[in-house]
């Protein structure tokens, strides 16, 4: 390296910081770019004049990795420490330097087996005079640790800890990950095509996607995954990775983009897939709880697969929850009585905590099919019964009765702007149209119950007391406004007995469809009308002035019957036309 000059004083025009391994002073925009070259290149030259003990093993020493943060403080010191202390250029008999450095100034992350401490020479580097290689010891304070399991009290979320990595883990949607399902065919082969997984919260598509992610990294000659989320990703972003997978396949290396909450990108967004998705650039698979046929664009849903998955069965959710028990060293037991509890003994594998099969069904049974909803919820009974003492204790049953009014069951899954809005409402009426009064008093119960506009529900109930009752019951249009004006003078939640008694009167009502029928007939005849529409006939015309009664407007007409006043009442030459 070449001899540096004394460090010269800093300027005080510009606020400027000294380099902690050659001392001289630099811009603080530009440090630390100037402190990983000086740090490089002094590694160079320590490793180069290193000359390896003969008593030590042939095998090359890994070298440590490191990387470098940035500076917490401009005017914090790190210094540069050569095996002996010294920063001349007699050749070492060492091998290559390590660095010692304060953890205010640079975050370093070593993965090596060095036990040394910040500011601390070891000799020889850490290798004894005998030429032993020493045990690994515990790691220093800036060496990162590799995870194994976490634990009880970690703060990630239980439903991330179990997430499984491969597919024969993977839990429920067997109608498109089953054994003889087309797309599990292609996954086992590796022929990942480009896909939207369309499905409510907590049904598996995070977690269909971490698996093929995990399925790269196993393949990463091949393949590599980028993983984005259109909450916080942009065009930009979408671009750059584009950018990276053009470059990766020149290399035979595909590239398959995960882009969740695709729906939140808008139609003009979403043209920047096209032509990479159809040259096979990238393969696309999307995740979206919105029905992709109004949330994306056509162009983009002809180039993918449209991939449905539905919310978890009650025996699904069981399979997921009881894997998911030994992260808190707990086991099921089917009966939470104390007189049937097995006997663990004194073996390591004793658990902490029993909960009963009853209280992980009732859990099943409330999420609503939502497996994060689910696994957050069993979080919290577990969690609230962990043992804080370490001495043996026998274990804590967790019984129905412990949960059950600290994890009420407190949503539905409901959307007052997406397809559970119309599906529910169309249940409503197809049930009330039946003639189903069990089924009408539920589904307009459960729209009421998920957070639905009751004015709304009386409007869409006025809809059917014409459409579907009509004349057979003509009482039962008023009964429905009726209840559209009780609900805006009673207000929410008094006047959900009112919307219960209106639903209940239509569905018994007496059904006549033979207005609405002959509505649609006679607007049907009337659009597709060929030429100028007919004139009234004269003597149906008003004749308010001297000059319309001139002109025979209104001349012959008489106020008897049809059938008795010898008069057409429609247009010339619909006289025979009938809708009924």
């Amino acid at each position: 390296m070449a001899e540096r000059p004394e460090s010269p004083l800093p300027c005080t025009s510009t606020p400027k910081s000294e380099c902690p391994i050659c001392k001289l002073f630099f811009p603080i925009k530009t440090i630390e770019e100037h402190v990983n070259d000086c740090l490089e290149e002094s590694e160079n030259i320590c490793s180069k004049e290193a000359v390896p003990s003969p008593i030590i093993s042939q095998e090359k020493p890994a070298q440590p990795k490191r990387v470098f943060g940035i500076f917490n403080s401009p005017s914090s010191a790190a210094k540069r420490v050569c095996r002996d202390g010294s920063s001349s250029n007699t050749p070492q008999t060492s091998a290559p330097a390590t660095l010692a450095v304060p953890a205010s100034s640079i975050v370093e992350i070593v993965e090596d087996n060095s036990n040394g401490t910040d500011g601390e020479q070891q000799e020889n580097n850490g290798v004894p005079s005998n030429g032993n290689v020493p045990e690994p010891q515990s790691p220093s304070p800036h060496t990162e640790v590799a995870k194994t399991s976490w634990p009880a009290d970690s703060n990630k979320p239980l439903a991330e800890r179990v997430r499984p990595d491969n597919i024969e883990d993977y839990v429920g949607q067997e109608q498109v990950m089953g054994r003889n399902a087309i797309l599990r065919k292609l996954f086992d082969s590796g022929s990942i095509p480009s896909m939207i997984l369309w499905g409510p919260p907590g049904c598996g598509k995070t977690t269909l996607a971490h698996i093929i992610a995990n399925r790269c990294k196993q393949n990463s000659n091949s393949m590599r995954f980028v993983s984005l989320s259109a909450t916080s990703a942009g065009v930009n972003d979408v671009k750059e990775a584009v950018k990276v997978a053009k470059n990766e396949s020149r290399f035979k290396r595909r590239t398959i983009l995960f882009l969740d909450e695709i729906h939140r990108f808008n139609k003009l967004q979403q043209d920047i897939f096209l032509p990479h998705v159809e040259s096979g650039t990238i393969t696309l698979i999307g995740a979206t709880t919105e029905n992709p046929s109004f949330s994306l664009n056509s162009a983009l849903l002809s180039r993918c697969r449209v991939i449905v998955l539905e919310k978890h069965s009650v025996e699904s959710m069981m399979s997921i929850l009881v894997r998911a028990l030994p992260q808190y060293r707990a086991k099921l037991i089917t009966d939470c009585d104390n007189n049937n509890i097995p006997n663990y003994g004194k073996s390591p594998l004793e658990p902490s905590l029993l909960i009963s099969e009853e209280t992980v069904r009732w859990l099943a049974e409330t999420c609503d099919g939502d497996a994060r909803i689910g696994l957050n919820s069993l979080q919290l009974a577990l969690s609230v019964n962990v043992p804080t003492s370490q001495d043996a204790a026998p274990p804590k049953i967790i019984s129905l009765e412990d949960v059950r009014e600290g994890l009420k069951k407190s949503h539905l899954l409901y959307d007052r702007k997406g397809d559970q809005h119309y599906d529910l409402i169309s249940a409503l009426h197809k049930s009330i149209r039946a003639s189903d009064d069990n089924a009408a008093l539920y589904w307009v119960t459960r729209m009421i119950m998920s957070g639905e506009d009751p004015r709304y529900v009386c409007r869409r109930m006025i809809r059917m007391a014409s459409e579907d009752i009509g004349m057979a019951d003509t009482n039962a249009l008023q009964v429905a406004t009726a209840t559209l004006t009780a609900v805006q003078t009673v207000g929410w939640p008094e006047a959900d007995c009112i919307i219960a008694h209106c639903a209940v009167y239509l569905a018994r009502a007496p059904k006549s469809r033979e207005v609405y029928e002959a509505f649609k007939e006679c607007r049907a005849s009337i659009e597709n009308w060929k030429g100028p529409m007919p004139s009234v006939p004269l003597h149906l015309r008003n004749a308010p002035t001297k000059l319309m009664k001139q002109l025979n407007y209104g001349n012959g007409y008489n106020l008897m019957h049809k059938d008795e006043s010898g008069l057409t009442y429609m247009p010339e030459g619909l006289e025979d036309l009938r809708y009924f």
